[in-house]
C-alpha cells in the first residue's frame, strides 16, 4: 500500500500541488507514494515564507533554538522505525544501513544544539583602544538540495547547523527520495511546533527540476545554498551561486582509495575494503573505489577480500533483512556501472568475483588488471565494482590515489601510525583515515573534499561558518582622533 502524502510543506502548513509524480521502490518497482510536483511559483511562495519567518527566528534566544533542536532529535528517535522503512523502500538500502542512518540523525540535531553554546565571535586588539568585535550572524534564507543515497542523513547535515544559527530553510530533496529526504522532516517539524516558515519542503519531479533548481539559487531572498550530490550538478550550482555572489557549500563525488601497506593487518584490511567498497552497493561519495595493495602482500590479501565479497547476499532488502546488497537507485545508474565494467573487461581487466547484473541488482565485483586508460580507473563508479591495484612503494600508492580529479576521502592501512600519517598528509583529499575505511562520518566534524569533490565544509562549526556572515563592530572609547580640518 502506497504511503499517503499530503502535499508539500511551506509556511507551516501542507499545500496541494496541481500535479503529482510517482515515487517507486527501486528493488521491485512497487509504488511507494504519489508526491506533489511543485511549480516555480510554489518555490517562490515557500522562499517568501522563509524570508518572512527569518527575523523572528533569528532573534529568538539561542537557548530556544537549541531547545527546538533537542525536541527534533527526540521526535526523530520516536519515529526511527518509520524512517528506516522509508529509507529502505525509497533508496533500496539494506536494513542495517537504514537503522544506522535513522539512528545517526538525532545526533546531528543534538550536536547543532550544543554548538549554540559555543563562541560566535572574537574580541580583537585595536590600536585606537576601541572595543573591536568580530561577530557572526545568521544570513537569511538558506536553500538545501539533498541527494538520494543517504537521504535523511545528508539532508539533516545540510540544514541543522544552518537552522540553529538562525537561518530559515527551504529544502528540495531528491526526486528519488522525496519522503525520507524531505517530507519526513516536515512531519517532524510540524510535530514539535517549529514556528511557521522556518522550515519548508518542496518536492518536484525530474521534469521541472532545472527551473526549480535555478529559483532556489537566484531568488533574491536566498542568501546561501547547501548542496550534496554529483560533481557535474555541483559545478553548475557553484557557478550560478558565484554569478550571484552567494555563499554555497557543495559536497560532491569521489574516487576514493584504500591503501593497504605491507605491514597491515590483512584480515582487518579485507573487512575494511569489503565494507568500504560494497556498503549500500557502493553508492556513497566516500566509497572505496580503488583498493591499492602492496605487491608483497597482494597474493595473500586478494583471496581474503574475494572470500568476503562472495558472501554478501544480493536481493530485495525490503523483503529479506539478510540481503545486504540491494538495487542500484535507477536504470541510469545501472547503465553507468555496466558501461564501466564492460569497458574494463574489453581492455583486459579480469573479474575475480561477481560481475553479474540482473535488473538493478549488481553483484559485488572485484577486478584486477585495471589500468589508467579504463573508465573505471578514471570515473566515479557509484556501484559495487572495485579494482585491486598493486603498488611497490608508498610514493607510488600516493601517486595512484591522487591520479584523479576527485579528492574527497581516503584510507591507509598500516601497523605504523607514523607511516600512516605521512601517507595521509600526501593524499589530496579533504578526509583521510588511518587504519579505517574511507567511509566515515560524525556530526561535528568538517566534512568535505578538495579538487572536484567540492567546496566548503559541512558539519559542526564549519557549517556555522559557511552559513553565517562575519561582521566587524567597534565601540569607540575616545582613542581615535580625526584631523582638525575635519
Amino acid at each position: 500500500m502506497a504511503r499517503a502524502i499530503d502535499g508539500f510543506y511551506a509556511g507551516g502548513s501542507w499545500k496541494k500541488a496541481a500535479k503529482t509524480f510517482q515515487d517507486f521502490n527501486p528493488a521491485n518497482d512497487e509504488l511507494y507514494a504519489e508526491v506533489a510536483d511543485a511549480t516555480v511559483e510554489d518555490v517562490r511562495d515557500a522562499i517568501a515564507s522563509a524570508h518572512g519567518a527569518f527575523a523572528s527566528w533569528s532573534e529568538l534566544p539561542f537557548t530556544e533554538r537549541a531547545a527546538f533542536m533537542l525536541k527534533i532529535a527526540d521526535e526523530i528517535e520516536k519515529r526511527q522505525d518509520i524512517l528506516c522503512s522509508a529509507i529502505q523502500a525509497e533508496a533500496g538500502g539494506w536494513f542495517g544501513k537504514g537503522m544506522f542512518e535513522s539512528g545517526y540523525i538525532p545526533g546531528v540535531f543534538r550536536a547543532a544544539a550544543a554548538l549554540s553554546y559555543a563562541p560566535i565571535g572574537e574580541v580583537l586588539p585595536s590600536e585606537h583602544n576601541k572595543v573591536s568585535l568580530a561577530v557572526r550572524r545568521a544570513m537569511g534564507v538558506v536553500t538545501v538540495i539533498s541527494p538520494w543515497n543517504f537521504p535523511a542523513l545528508l539532508t539533516a547535515r545540510g540544514f541543522a547547523f544552518a537552522m540553529v544559527a538562525g537561518n530559515t530553510i527551504v529544502l528540495k530533496p531528491s526526486e528519488e527520495t522525496p519522503y525520507s529526504g524531505g517530507l519526513f522532516f516536515a512531519e517532524v517539524m510540524e510535530a514539535v511546533g517549529l514556528p511557521a516558515g522556518v522550515f519548508n519542503v518542496l518536492t518536484c519531479s525530474r521534469d521541472n527540476i532545472a527551473e526549480i533548481g535555478d529559483e532556489l539559487i537566484i531568488n533574491k531572498h536566498v542568501k546561501g545554498i547547501s548542496f550534496t550530490g554529483s560533481t557535474p550538478v555541483g559545478r553548475m550550482i557553484a557557478s550560478k551561486a558565484g554569478q550571484h555572489l552567494k555563499k554555497c557549500c557543495v559536497e560532491l563525488g569521489g574516487k576514493d582509495s584504500l591503501i593497504i601497506c605491507d605491514d597491515a593487518d590483512l584480515d582487518k584490511s579485507a573487512q575494511t575494503a569489503n565494507f568500504g567498497a560494497f556498503m549500500h552497493q557502493g553508492q556513497i561519495c566516500m566509497s572505496v573505489e580503488k583498493v591499492l595493495v602492496h605487491e608483497s602482500i597482494y597474493d595473500t590479501f586478494v583471496p581474503k577480500f574475494v572470500e568476503r565479497a562472495a558472501k554478501l547476499k544480493v536481493g530485495d532488502p525490503t523483503t529479506d533483512k539478510s540481503n545486504i546488497i540491494g538495487p542500484l537507485i535507477n536504470d541510469k545508474q545501472v547503465a553507468q556501472v555496466k558501461a564501466q565494467l564492460e569497458d574494463a573487461i574489453a581492455k583486459g581487466a579480469k573479474v575475480l568475483v561477481g560481475g553479474k547484473i540482473e535488473g538493478r541488482f549488481v553483484e559485488p565485483t572485484i577486478l584486477e588488471g585495471v589500468t589508467p586508460d579504463m573508465l573505471i580507473y578514471q570515473n566515479e563508479t557509484f556501484g559495487p565494482v572495485v579494482p585491486v591495484i598493486k603498488f611497490s612503494t608508498d610514493a607510488e600508492a600516493v601517486q595512484i590515489a591522487n591520479d584523479t580529479e576527485y579528492g574527497l576521502s581516503s584510507g591507509v592501512m598500516t601497523e605504523n601510525e607514523k607511516r600512516g600519517l605521512e601517507i595521509a598528509s600526501m593524499l589530496e583529499t579533504g578526509i583521510s583515515h588511518v587504519n579505517c575505511s574511507s567511509v566515515n562520518d560524525e556530526p561535528h566534524i568538517p566534512f568535505g573534499g578538495s579538487k572536484a569533490s567540492g567546496v566548503g565544509r559541512h558539519g559542526g562549526r564549519w557549517s556555522m561558518e559557511t552559513f553565517t556572515e562575519t561582521r566587524w563592530i567597534t565601540l569607540e572609547r575616545g582613542g581615535r582622533h580625526f584631523p582638525p580640518m575635519f
